[in-house]
């Protein structure tokens, strides 16, 4: 068991759309590691996992404890279909978020965010994480407060510079509103456009009381650290080092960016993180991006790191969202040697270097994508962009390249972008369904360790591997004395 107080060795990477679910996150905690759920697309997550019927119940008790029943009866009544969809039907899909929600999108949101983290903290004592893209900022302020409605202990960021979050979450643990400054494209210094929040108007002055959890930022550089540190609208708690290794969205290189043959940015000794200089902060940091084993572990220990966060072991064990057929074919292809990983520097509209791992039937992979007909109907990864009237408009690169092209945006910016909203819903097996019948394919992202994942089989013969095997292969070469104490 863990407190609060106590600091985890491993940090098992919150890896989105709903491959960190509940069920990893709360198997990791109960080992005396911290388990961190995805805080991305939540929203959908749970409409579309009420739509297949909820099977086992589990998000029907969850929303069963939320201090506000008469929202979390709205959002069953809505979405729940006791019987479960179709194979091909397609899922409902909620309205695009926009910088002035309506009370119902609040609603899904904090109530997708609570039930989450409700899950993974349900039955054990230990700690419970929610990792979010500072990217994605429409939904931050909503589901922040969902989170901290369950008890969250860390909330993590990336994919941006979050010097706002730590103020905003203390003003949320006071019950007090709160707004995030929009990115917007076409601004000057006087415009300014905010997403906004109230607790008190959402909840109709029932706010409860919020305890605090630990913010950790995932930086690249210990220069970024050093800002965040200083220049943060509150406490920062600790960082989250991550190399270009690492799945999922990369920061780009230091300087002016250089490719491979095959595409690839490449990275140098100014993107080698200056660790004296992160110990020089007196605050906990975490090294993530292939420390992915037990040499791994020890070495940043050894290196004045708190831990390492690790994503791709867990992102591909029993109780990963992940769909059983990818983990299946990952596996597969590891023992084959046929795994390639390449970080494509155009497929996320977010515009991050991007990992993609190529498979048989997906996303990238697969000719039946370039048929695809584009479209935006998730919209996490929209940009904001001020409109000729002053008005804001929202456009994404992986749109229809003439309606991106009509709101302002420069076709060319849509060359190789791919839909990863869509793409990461498939592959916890929660694709849309197209009027045809088609399935949107998936989009697998991992870090460059995925090939190491072998050495988590207990036996040549064996076909699958739990979160608790990887907690305790990783920590074989701790000793017992610095290991946390599983529940």
């Amino acid at each position: 068991m863990m407190s609060q107080d106590q600091q985890p060795i491993i940090i098992q990477g919150g890896m989105g759309v709903g491959v960190s679910a509940w069920q990893l996150a709360k198997a990791v905690s109960r080992t005396g590691q911290l388990g961190v759920v995805a805080g991305t697309a939540l929203d959908t997550v749970l409409v579309r996992r009420l739509q297949l019927g909820d099977p086992g119940g589990h998000l029907r008790r969850a929303l069963g404890e939320f201090p506000l029943p008469e929202m979390a009866a709205r959002v069953v009544d809505r979405y729940f279909l006791p019987e479960g969809k179709s194979d091909d039907a397609p899922f409902a899909l909620t309205s695009l978020l926009t910088e002035s929600p309506t009370q119902a999108q609040l609603e899904l949101i904090v109530l997708a965010n609570f039930a989450e983290v409700f899950l993974a903290k349900e039955d054990h004592d230990g700690l419970v994480g929610i990792n979010y893209l500072e990217k994605v900022q429409l939904p931050a302020l909503p589901s922040l407060f969902g989170a901290m409605l369950a008890g969250v202990d860390y909330v993590l960021m990336g994919a941006g510079i979050p010097t706002a979050i730590p103020g905003i979450i203390d003003r949320l643990c006071e019950g007090k509103p709160v707004e995030l400054a929009l990115k917007v494209d076409g601004t000057t210094r006087e415009d300014g456009y905010f997403a906004r929040f109230d607790p008190g108007e959402f909840t109709k002055g029932q706010v409860p009381w919020l305890r605090r959890p630990k913010f950790l930022p995932i930086v690249a550089s210990a220069t970024l650290a050093t800002m965040l540190k200083r220049k943060s609208s509150g406490e920062v708690n600790g960082f989250v080092v991550e190399g270009p290794t690492a799945g999922g969205h990369n920061a780009p290189p230091r300087g002016k960016t250089k490719y491979s043959d095959r595409g690839e940015p490449l990275y140098g000794e100014r993107d080698v993180v200056d660790l004296r200089a992160m110990q020089a902060l007196n605050l906990p940091f975490w090294l993530a991006g292939s420390f992915g084993s037990p040499e791994q572990v020890a070495h940043a220990l050894d290196s004045g790191a708190s831990g390492v966060q690790v994503g791709t072991a867990f992102a591909f064990c029993e109780e990963s969202g992940m769909s059983e057929k990818i983990r299946r074919e990952v596996l597969q292809s590891c023992e084959e040697g046929t795994l390639d990983v390449r970080t494509d520097p155009l497929a996320s509209p977010a515009g991050f270097p991007f990992k993609v791992l190529s498979l048989l039937e997906s996303l990238s992979d697969s000719v039946a994508y370039q048929l695809r007909k584009r479209r935006c109907d998730l919209g996490f990864l929209r940009q904001g962009f001020k409109r000729v009237d002053g008005t804001l408009g929202w456009r994404c690169p992986a749109e229809p390249t003439l309606a991106y092209a009509k709101k302002g945006g420069q076709q060319e910016e849509t060359t190789g972008r791919k839909c990863i909203c869509n793409g990461l819903m498939a592959n916890i097996g929660l694709a849309q369904v197209d009027s045809q019948g088609n399935q949107e394919l998936p989009l697998v992202t991992c870090g460059d360790d995925v090939k190491n994942l072998l050495q988590f089989l207990k036996s040549p013969e064996a076909l699958s591997y739990s979160a608790r095997e990887v907690v305790s292969y990783l920590l074989s070469f701790v000793s017992a004395k610095t290991s946390a104490v599983p529940c």
